[in-house]
């Protein structure tokens, strides 16, 4: 008998909600089976959004509360048992979930995630991975935040976490670690990066290569597909990626409409161009996954439209699918 999967999702948190959760939710339906949504929110709001999905597969939990995006991580924690990310969490610790999903306030739903799971045996600190395009095909790039100061035992945890995480969204290949530096020679970077440097050279483990270091402009190399940093630079090197990279779409979008040779020239090209905005559309990457915790716990952007919501419904699947937790578990005692 195939096993059902069942995915807690809050549906208030984030912009256009819980509408932009719900059209995610009967977009990932249409492509996928044996899933049930356990949906937490106002259920009278949520009712009207539901006519194309299929009855049998999804629960509403009607909860009123919700956390907003303006509620610190603090406020959240002590006011937000009732709200609907509490909830969904709490669904997950209680195995009525497989998995959790927000598109809400990220502080807040780290921390009801760490009140709530337990963290794995042996693992210090949780940390906030996302896929990243490369060259190639896609990076796993953590910690993206949730770690301002790290330990190489630290970022060691974090090499074996983004490889297991790599193999379960890409089971068909082959986890290459690399250390983000300042640059690629030994004498590079400072203690705690050279110290995890030489544990990952000398730790024998068959469930990835480690490649050594990587520098910032070769990350979409597709020289290696697993990059980890700690929190405070990662989420610099994020927030660097994506301004680039909306300020090159913009660029190209305004040489190509200001005048008519660029108009012709855009549409000889339009394929060319599609696959580039494809490439760079950031919908294709959402879903952070917080990693590190008992249960694993995923973050849709906050302001991504339903087929970004989707796309981290999709991240979802294939995480409960690929035993994360188990592969995790695994490699840290190996």
């Amino acid at each position: 008998m195939t096993k059902i999967l069942n995915i807690a999702v809050d549906a208030m948190g984030g912009e256009g909600s819980p509408k932009k959760a719900i059209d995610g939710i009967v977009h990932h339906s249409k492509s996928t089976k044996n899933i049930n949504y356990n949906i937490f929110g106002d259920e009278k709001e949520i009712k009207e959004l539901l006519k194309d999905l299929r009855s049998n597969s999804y629960k509403i939990f009607d909860t009123k509360d919700k956390i907003l995006d303006t509620d610190s991580p603090l406020t959240a924690a002590r006011k937000g048992k009732n709200s609907s990310m509490w909830k969904a969490i709490e669904s997950v610790k209680s195995k009525e979930s497989d998995i959790v999903i927000s598109a809400g306030n990220t502080g807040a739903l780290f921390v009801i995630a760490k009140m709530n799971l337990e963290m794995i045996e042996n693992i210090d600190k949780p940390a906030l991975s996302a896929l990243w395009p490369n060259k190639s095909g896609m990076n796993v790039v953590l910690d993206l935040g949730a770690n301002i100061e790290c330990s190489e035992k630290n970022l060691t945890d974090f090499a074996i976490m983004g490889s297991s995480l790599f193999k379960s969204l890409f089971p068909n290949e082959e986890p290459k670690v690399a250390l983000l530096n300042i640059g690629s020679e030994d004498i590079k970077g400072n203690e705690t990066i050279k110290n995890a440097y030489k544990i990952l050279s000398e730790k024998k483990n068959d469930e990835f290569n480690f490649a050594g270091y990587i520098e910032g402009n070769n990350i979409m190399s597709g020289d290696v597909n697993v990059i980890v940093t700690d929190g405070f630079t990662g989420n610099i090197a994020l927030k660097t990626a994506e301004g680039t990279a909306n300020f090159i779409m913009k660029e190209v979008k305004n040489s190509m409409t200001s005048n008519l040779y660029g108009k012709i020239l855009s549409f000889l090209n339009i394929k060319n161009l599609k696959k580039v905005k494809d490439k760079l559309d950031p919908r294709l990457y959402n879903g952070a996954i917080l990693i590190g915790l008992n249960s694993p716990v995923v973050k849709s952007h906050g302001s991504t439209d339903y087929i970004g919501f989707s796309n981290s419904l999709k991240v979802c699947e294939k995480i409960v699918n690929g035993n994360l937790i188990e592969k995790i578990k695994h490699n840290i005692i190996t």
